[in-house]
């Protein structure tokens, strides 16, 4: 299993992972050139591609996804529910309707049903060749049920979205502060590396922190409170940048 973010935070998000010869997007909040010419730089095509999977309808998840829709024929895999705010963009017969268990090939996907404020919004449980990914972004809490499924997986993609002295000092209007810190909202550092302290195991390998605000976050804040919770550990932890490819990283 490979996987790398193309693309993380407010202004747009889009990872791919690589799972033998089934490949998958992880939404489309970038244009589709931004990812055309990404893959092309990583020696992948659209074609190689079997699946584009989508956590939810808001702008910076599928900006790109009208014209990817219009350039590819590769299926939308979505939960039935989500479609109605998605159907002025994607023709139902190009959707992949999920349930909570499901394959694409020889991979195994589990959704993770993530709160938010959208109609629908999942993160995802994906596992190929005894290697799993859990990826988890926009969302207020993680329900205890998930966090025994989501536990000593290989790599984490999870978000640590702000500080939250950052955010309560900082420029937004209260409405925004409040949307941000509630259960609809997004996960703090100190509430994801909480959780992070709860599931990871033997098998973690990687945590890349995703979606950290530009304006109420910093890479040093959030990977110290990461680090406060794990204190020593081999465990790889990086974070998924707005403009900057992640490494490739391989289980």
């Amino acid at each position: 299993m490979q996987v790398k973010t193309i693309a993380s935070g407010s202004k747009g998000n889009c990872s791919i992972v690589l799972c033998g010869d089934t490949k998958i997007i992880i939404d489309l909040g970038i244009s589709y050139l931004t990812l055309k010419r990404s893959l092309e730089e990583n020696s992948l095509s659209f074609d190689q591609f079997s699946a584009i999977l989508i956590t939810h309808n808001h702008k910076d998840h599928i900006n790109g996804l009208k014209t990817f829709i219009k350039k590819t024929t590769i299926p939308v895999y979505i939960p039935e529910k989500m479609y109605d705010d998605l159907s002025s963009i994607v023709p139902k017969y190009r959707c992949e309707f999920i349930e909570d268990q499901f394959s694409i090939n020889d991979v195994e996907i589990e959704l993770i049903h993530t709160s938010h404020d959208a109609p629908c919004s999942v993160g995802f449980i994906i596992t190929y060749n005894n290697k799993s990914l859990v990826y988890v972004t926009d969302t207020g809490y993680i329900n205890r049920k998930y966090l025994a499924k989501m536990t000593s997986k290989d790599i984490y993609i999870i978000e640590s979205n702000h500080d939250e002295v950052m955010l309560m000092d900082g420029p937004y209007p209260r409405f925004l502060k409040e949307r941000v810190i509630s259960d609809k909202g997004h996960l703090s550092n100190k509430t994801t590396a909480k959780y992070l302290k709860k599931i990871i195991g033997k098998n973690t390998k990687y945590i890349v922190l995703a979606h950290l605000s530009e304006k109420n976050n910093t890479e040093e804040k959030a990977l110290e409170a990461v680090h406060e919770e794990l204190g020593e550990t081999d465990i790889n932890i990086l974070i998924a940048r707005q403009k900057e490819e992640s490494p490739l990283i391989e289980v």
